[in-house]
């Protein structure tokens, strides 16, 4: 009798066969996404947002990328939706690279997810803290001297005693 996890193996590699075949066979530009448009919403009106002065963590692209810029659905804002002009090679964009974090699709993606974060969350941020409207009195429950600072970091660690964050002050 075969054992079970042999017969699962056999099953991986047959189904990891059959998908490299499929791969081999598929023209590049259908299997590598090359004329998809990733898309994000930003919180801006279209007219604020060009495909030449993108939002700064896409400007680090430069070049490199193509935008289109449209309005967002149910007046949500405005969607850039970006593009590498050469595609990544399939070595870049290979489950390894994925894995360690150096796929250019996936920092594209990431990109656009913080152009979003910084237009919509920093003005607002901004005005509150001029309006001197959050606190934060009560981010530092525990003040303690230079000497404490271990337990002061176990307190923080662990949560003890209340602690939502500890300072530590040297001198007077």
């Amino acid at each position: 009798m075969i054992p079970r996890k042999s017969l699962w193996a056999v099953a991986a590699g047959l189904v990891g066969a059959a998908v490299a075949v499929r791969r081999a066979r598929t023209p590049r530009s259908a299997s590598s996404g090359a004329d998809r448009w990733p898309a994000g919403t930003v919180a801006c009106e279209p007219e604020d947002l060009r495909a030449d002065a993108l939002p700064s963590p896409l400007q680090e692209y430069g070049e490199r990328i193509e935008a289109r810029i449209c309005p967002a659905p149910a007046d949500r804002g405005t969607e850039p939706a970006v593009r590498f002009k050469q595609p990544p090679s399939d070595l870049a964009r290979s489950v390894p690279a994925r894995l360690a974090g150096q796929d250019p699709g996936q920092e594209l993606l990431r990109a656009l997810r913080e152009a979003d974060h910084g237009r919509r969350y920093i003005p607002m941020l901004l005005e509150r803290l001029a309006a001197g409207e959050p606190s934060t009195a009560n981010l530092a429950t525990h003040t303690l001297s230079p000497d404490e600072a271990p337990r002061a970091y176990d307190m923080f660690k662990q949560k003890s005693d209340g602690c939502v964050g500890a300072v530590v002050r040297t001198g007077g």
